[in-house]
């Protein structure tokens, strides 16, 4: 099982969440909010308004998300979910990980920190490092900018 960090569209509550629900791309068990322990540009752009991290470690602000327990079949389907390496990148970060942990979860509350996979940008357009980061996504949040689902597109 690997861990990976997810901070948009696939967090509980947003659009994409039912891909990481679905058994049979895989399994994905939720096992903690998270917060990355280093600041990272977190920005929404694009036509389509995409929420993406860029991968700027150090500049930007500690993001807020969800860590899940997939297994490889799950990690592949994210890969080609999130068209990655061609858009995203799926790179390790440390997760510092919050309060609120699944119920079921086999591990102790130690370690606090973690070592996850996530998908980001290394390569975008310079103009998005200066649009406005968020610690926190929700698609229907108060920045007013609504995320188009892939259905809708």
């Amino acid at each position: 099982m690997a861990l990976v960090f997810v901070y948009g569209t696939l967090k509980r509550g947003q659009p994409n969440h039912r891909v990481l629900r679905d058994g049979a791309h895989g399994s994905a068990a939720f096992r903690a909010r998270g917060r990355t322990l280093e600041p990272y540009p977190l920005v929404i752009a694009g036509e389509h308004n995409i929420p993406w991290l860029l991968h700027l470690p150090g500049s930007g602000r500690r993001v807020e998300g969800e860590v899940y327990a997939v297994d490889e079949r799950m990690l592949r389907f994210l890969d080609d979910f999130e068209s990655c390496p061609a858009l995203y990148q799926r790179t390790a970060l440390r997760v510092q990980l919050l309060e609120d942990r699944a119920p079921d979860a086999e591990e102790p509350p130690a370690p606090s920190a973690v070592q996850c996979f996530v998908y980001s940008r290394a390569t975008f357009p310079p103009e998005w490092a200066q649009l406005p980061h968020y610690d926190s996504y929700d698609s229907e949040g108060p920045h007013g900018l609504r995320y188009n689902p892939r259905e809708n597109r």
